[in-house]
Parts: C-alpha cells; sequence; structure tokens
C-alpha cells in the first residue's frame, strides 16, 4: 500500500536530441517521426541527461525543461537505488546504422573514473529492432591475441580477420560489457541501454573520410589499454519466457549491475481492459515505445499519447496509472 504521506510524481513525455555521424541512414525519421532536421540521422538520445546529447521535457508542468534540470530540482524523481548518486545513470538510444559503425571499446568505470575526469564508463544492451537479411555485428575477438600485434594489424588495415563477426536478426538481444570490442553492421536499427556515458575509443574505421575531408581519429592507445583481447565465446540468444496478466505480457532481456530491461507487450483491446503501471521509491523507470501506441491514463483525468519511437520518464514514488493500446515497450530501471 502506498503511503499517503508520500508525494507521487506524474510520468512526463521526453524529446530527443539527435546525431548526425557520418555512418548514419534516414530510418529515425521515416520510421519514428522524429522530425530532426538532421540528414543522416544516426542517433536519437532519447532518455539522456549526458552533456552531449541532454533529452527534453516535451509534456507536463516541466515541458521546455531539459531532463537534467528537472531531475536536478526534484533529485526524488531518481529514486533510492545507489546507482543514481544524485544523477541519471543510463542512457537510451536510437541507432539506425545505415552503414559499419567503426570498431570500438569503451572502457569500465575504473579506468574512466581515473582516466576520463571522473566519468562513467560504458557497459550497453542491444535490442534489435530491425536487421536487413545480411546484417551482422562484431562481438569481440574470434581467437586470442595481444595488444602488439593488433595495433600492428590496424596499422595495414588487416584487422578484420581477428574479430568475430555475428548475423542479427529482429529481436536479438546482445549485452556489451565495457572492454569487449564491438561494431554495428550495415542495415542494424537498434535500441540501445547503457551507462550514462560518451566515451568511445576507435580502434578502426575503415579509413573513411569525414565531411571535413578528414579521416576519423583513432584512439589505439587507450583502446588497447581497455580492450578484452582474449576470444570471446559467440553469444547466444537465451531462453525468453513470457509472463502473462490481463491485457499485458512480460519478459526479462537483461538484468545487470547498472541496469534492468524488461520488455512489456500491451494488448487491451476494451477501454475497460486496461494495465495498471506505478513505480516504487526504488528507482525511476524509463518506457521506450518499440511498436504500436497507446494512452497513459493518470490523476484527474490527465493523459499521455504515445506512439512508436517515443519514450515516457516515470519518476520513483509515481502517481498510479492505466496504459491502454496496443504497443511493445521496453522498460528500463536501475
Amino acid at each position: 500500500m502506498t503511503n499517503k504521506n508520500i508525494h507521487l510524481n506524474n510520468p512526463f513525455l521526453l524529446r530527443p536530441a539527435g546525431k548526425d555521424y557520418l555512418w548514419g541512414g534516414s530510418r529515425l525519421n521515416d520510421d519514428f517521426a522524429k522530425g530532426i532536421d538532421m540528414q543522416p540521422l544516426a542517433e536519437t538520445w532519447e532518455c539522456s541527461t549526458h552533456p552531449d546529447g541532454p533529452s527534453m521535457v516535451a509534456s507536463g508542468e516541466y515541458e521546455g525543461h531539459t531532463l537534467k534540470e528537472v531531475l536536478e530540482k526534484n533529485p526524488g524523481y531518481l529514486g533510492s537505488h545507489p546507482r543514481t548518486r544524485g544523477e541519471l545513470p543510463i542512457l537510451i538510444k536510437f541507432i539506425d546504422a545505415k552503414k559499419d559503425l567503426s570498431v570500438q571499446v569503451h572502457p569500465d568505470d575504473a579506468y574512466a573514473m581515473e582516466y576520463e575526469n571522473g566519468s562513467l564508463g560504458k557497459t550497453e544492451f542491444w535490442y534489435v529492432l530491425d536487421a536487413a537479411r545480411n546484417a551482422q555485428l562484431v562481438y569481440g575477438l574470434a581467437h586470442d591475441t595481444d595488444a602488439e600485434t593488433l595495433r600492428r594489424e590496424i596499422q595495414q588495415g588487416r584487422v578484420e580477420k581477428y574479430l568475430q563477426k555475428v548475423p542479427i536478426r529482429k529481436d536479438d538481444v546482445f549485452y556489451i560489457e565495457a572492454g569487449t570490442i564491438h561494431a554495428v553492421g550495415a542495415g542494424a536499427l537498434i535500441a540501445e541501454i547503457q551507462e550514462s556515458s560518451n566515451l568511445t575509443y576507435r580502434l578502426y574505421d575503415y579509413d573513411r573520410i569525414d565531411k571535413n575531408g578528414q579521416k576519423r581519429e583513432l584512439c589505439l592507445d587507450k583502446a588497447l589499454a581497455v580492450a578484452n583481447l582474449k576470444e570471446s565465446p559467440p553469444p547466444r540468444q537465451g531462453l525468453r519466457v513470457l509472463r502473462y496478466s490481463p491485457g499485458c505480457a512480460t519478459e526479462f532481456l537483461c538484468r545487470c549491475k547498472y541496469f534492468q530491461v524488461e520488455r512489456m507487450l500491451i494488448n487491451t483491446e476494451r477501454l475497460r481492459e486496461m494495465v495498471s503501471f506505478q513505480t516504487t521509491g526504488i528507482s525511476f523507470q524509463a518506457l521506450l515505445c518499440i511498436g504500436g501506441c497507446g494512452t497513459i491514463f493518470f490523476g484527474d483525468y490527465e493523459e499521455i499519447h504515445f506512439f512508436k519511437g517515443d519514450c515516457i520518464f516515470v519518476p520513483a514514488n509515481s502517481v498510479a496509472m492505466k496504459i491502454h493500446g496496443k504497443a511493445q515497450l521496453l522498460q528500463v530501471s536501475c
């Protein structure tokens, strides 16, 4: 039972920041109606307080403010989970890879804390929303090597023979632990949940030229310092079990020390068949709509209409809500 002395908090819609990296396409505008004037549009940062791409609040009393401003004013929205440390610990984005992303690696928290001015490291999780017939990703190394050998092979353009390439299909999931050499391949549309960090060390970029006519910088020293250079076991798609309740089915996709991700399948055929939803005081939740549409009802006749591609922030200690519609949601929390 909810303590009546606790102030209950309303959910609100977010508006993302966009990124025009050279490997991006147009699907985030075409498929998700983002309306962002970028070509290409490679990423949208849907739930972010990171200074490189802050999300904006798009509904409710704080409409027009950044999410960071709102959370600074209302630290209780984050909840009591120790991962929050008074700041949003996660970042949620969509990725449209029209071309191959660079082969890269991210540091863990300890390395980032020491060498990157106290930043978080970057462990991430991918949910494949769509994939071209021959789409693949790089996941670790195909066999053991060492830093000196890998540096030489990168400089001579022969690194691809060391990379483990994995075919991907729609609805696949991948957990990319910090230190894992990886890359999203061309033809993949992905939802990514990660630590709130923008630290990327490029190992290899296919000698591509950016819009300024320059090759993008590699970060070999840092990348080789943090990369796992052992052979990686091929990633496997584990057994996923749906749990059913009236109007909704849910499944766990990922649980690690940084975040938890579930998938919700909402299907309420009649208005009176709605799904009840409410957060506790432990953690906020972010609801990322990856298919369909619906409405969240709460408070005194308040509502949020959401569509494919939208992200709703639900503070800790939220008001009681009812969800109606036919939609798939990624449910992210600490």
